[in-house]
């Protein structure tokens, strides 16, 4: 039988009266990569806090690792590894220093930080770039390393926070590679939020958050399958027209950067009726099958927007104050 590594329950965060997180509840499986989807105030941040223990819910229960996020903070705080959307390594420390101070933190014994460091940074590719300051190393070697960071404590769960942003395609692609392999060797659950739907194609469940709520969790697959059908991507010479005609038709069409995008059944019967509808110039009409993106305009009504993001810029803000005292967060 399957172990829940995370549990919410009808979790709520009012702040005043907005209800950033509204009734929320799900179940993160132990060794599964689960996606964290959503816009701008979606509520997914405020989720996470909330799991990480920076925030307490105003309703609702959560745990983690079989530990309560408020009534038992310090026992999730070690269970969990945590890669920060902005880069948050000592570039004057060499990576081994990186990965010793972070050992040190979590009260990792020498001895044994010494074997974890090894490995760690041996399954990264960065063994042999040990002794260097990480000043040196390339965006996609300091990404690594900090994945390796997050993970010397051997947490049972690692959060990470937009992990690839600022990389280019390559370095993007290397690092889910170690991301993946390291997963699976040591049978560590990630918990993921980014805004590259490719990236979400890699996650064995996806929720995709809006106005607080969860409004669609299911596998890449079967988030595709839920909506049916194919996509247009429609060009008219006005397409404020064209979108009224097709809500005429009880169509729900959404205006993109690239057109106007309809779900429908069956593109390939639909084109011609349209195109019949439609009372202006067509430029162009695309036919493509359900991608994540069809997914999630369909459920939001909106293309997921790239955004900064500020998650956990708390917990970096609480944590480097912890060590300036000398002592770790955790």
């Amino acid at each position: 039988m399957a172990y829940s590594i995370i549990t919410a329950k009808d979790l709520v965060r009012t702040y005043g009266p907005i209800r950033a997180v509204d009734g929320v509840s799900f179940k993160v499986e132990e060794g599964e990569v689960f996606g964290f989807l959503g816009p701008n105030g979606a509520g997914k941040t405020t989720t996470i806090s909330i799991l990480c223990t920076l925030l307490n819910p105003t309703s609702g229960s959560a745990t983690v690792a079989g530990h309560d996020v408020v009534a038992e903070r310090e026992e999730v705080r070690a269970a969990i590894g945590i890669v920060f959307q902005d880069p948050s390594l000592d570039s004057y420390l060499t990576a081994w220093e990186n990965m010793k101070f972070h050992a040190a933190v979590y009260g990792v014994p020498r001895d044994v930080a010494r074997e974890r460091i090894e490995t760690l940074l041996q399954m990264v590719d960065l063994y042999d770039r040990r002794k260097e300051q990480v000043l040196n190393f390339s965006g996609g070697m300091r990404r690594r390393l900090e994945v390796a960071r997050g993970l010397v404590h051997y947490p049972s769960v690692l959060f990470l926070d937009e992990p690839t942003i600022g990389l280019d395609p390559q370095a993007r692609k290397h690092l889910w590679n170690y991301v993946l392999d390291l997963a699976k060797k040591e049978n560590i659950t990630i918990f993921l939020t980014t805004h590259y739907l490719d990236e979400a194609e890699h996650c064995d469940r996806i929720a995709i958050m809006d106005q607080g709520k969860i409004i669609a969790l299911d596998s890449p697959d079967g988030l595709k399958r839920s909506i049916g059908g194919d996509a247009l991507t429609i060009r008219t010479a006005d397409d404020d027209e064209a979108i009224r005609v097709l809500k005429r038709r009880r169509m729900k069409p959404v205006r993109m950067a690239e057109g106007i995008h309809v779900a429908v059944k069956k593109g390939e019967a639909a084109i011609p009726k349209i195109l019949a509808a439609l009372p202006m110039l067509v430029h162009s009409v695309q036919l493509t099958r359900p991608t994540l993106d069809d997914v999630f305009i369909e459920k939001t009504g909106r293309q997921l927007r790239d955004e900064a993001g500020d998650m956990m810029s708390g917990f970096k803000s609480a944590m480097a104050s912890r060590t300036r005292q000398g002592r770790g967060m955790f």
